[in-house]
């Protein structure tokens, strides 16, 4: 199996050569290194050889949806509390049993994979430490390594493969199952400025209907002003906006105006998101991902 692979460009080709588009994403990272993110995910074994050529350290990013074929909901570890007792809510309610494969994140929290449902678009509920990820988002993949908040690097780890038929979940269900009551977030409970990259994504993540627009834009700014370039604001708050139920055009506009208000259309000198960057933040803001 790919999870088994000796290296993560002979992964990254097992999972092109079964058909599972992929595409590289920052060594010890989650950010992606191609220009358009995962929409530049390929299965061509050439493409995917050329890629990790370049960067063999690279992790692995793996889209989901539609373009895989897989969705996955990632049962998130954060500061002690985790998503287990919602996703155990859930099976006990008869939704998300019939996984294919569980996955042992970094930070101790699970992905587990599921064939795709028809229309089933990324979403995430922070307050549930749940997220799912369907059309419009990807995955980082086994034997993808992270460095974790405490500084200790941990691989993507698969734990068990399903000896059932695995059946898709119904993330619409789920997410009605899980969610708690709507409350207005007005936009002035922002993170500081400086705040880490994560932080902006998982705020970004949780804006409500009519402050979505207005959240990317803010958080995408700030970035900017740290000096962020293009594809490392698109790759991290984009996928975040889409979560938060953003169209791919709304995003790519309103990222492209947050470069043009800050005057920063792509300089020179504008830095890739590091996970050492975002690491030293997030130990600053005592947040991490």
């Amino acid at each position: 199996m790919a999870s088994s692979a000796p290296s993560l460009e002979l992964a990254a080709l097992a999972y092109a050569q079964a058909g599972v588009p992929v595409f590289p994403c920052l060594p010890e990272g989650k950010a992606p290194l191609t220009q358009r993110g995962f929409h530049d995910a390929s299965r061509d074994s050439r493409q995917v050889g050329v890629w990790w050529r370049r960067w063999p350290e690279a992790n692995i990013g793996l889209s989901t949806g539609a373009a895989s074929g897989v969705d996955v909901v990632d049962i998130d570890m954060h500061d002690g509390e985790g998503g287990f007792a919602g996703f155990e809510r859930a099976r006990h309610a008869g939704l998300g049993a019939s996984w294919a494969w569980l996955v042992r994140t970094p930070s101790g929290g699970v992905h587990a994979y599921y064939p795709h449902g028809p229309q089933q678009r990324s979403w995430a509920l922070a307050t549930a430490h749940l997220d799912f990820r369907g059309d419009g988002g990807y995955v980082i993949a086994p034997p993808s390594r992270v460095c974790t908040a405490s500084g200790v690097v941990r691989e993507y780890e698969l734990m068990v493969v399903a000896h059932r038929v695995p059946a898709p979940v119904d993330a619409t269900a789920l997410r009605k199952l899980l969610a708690p009551p709507q409350r207005e977030h007005p936009l002035t409970a922002v993170p500081v400025a400086g705040s880490a990259p994560e932080r902006l994504a998982q705020w970004v993540a949780t804006r409500p209907e009519g402050g979505r627009n207005g959240g990317l834009f803010w958080a995408a700014c700030r970035m900017v002003e740290d000096g962020f370039d293009h594809a490392s604001v698109l790759g991290l708050l984009g996928e975040a906006a889409r979560c938060a139920g953003l169209g791919e055009r709304e995003v790519a506009a309103t990222i492209r105006s947050a470069f043009r208000r800050t005057n920063r259309g792509e300089p020179k000198g504008s830095r890739r998101l590091s996970h050492a960057h975002a690491v030293s933040r997030s130990s600053r803001e005592a947040m991490s991902r």
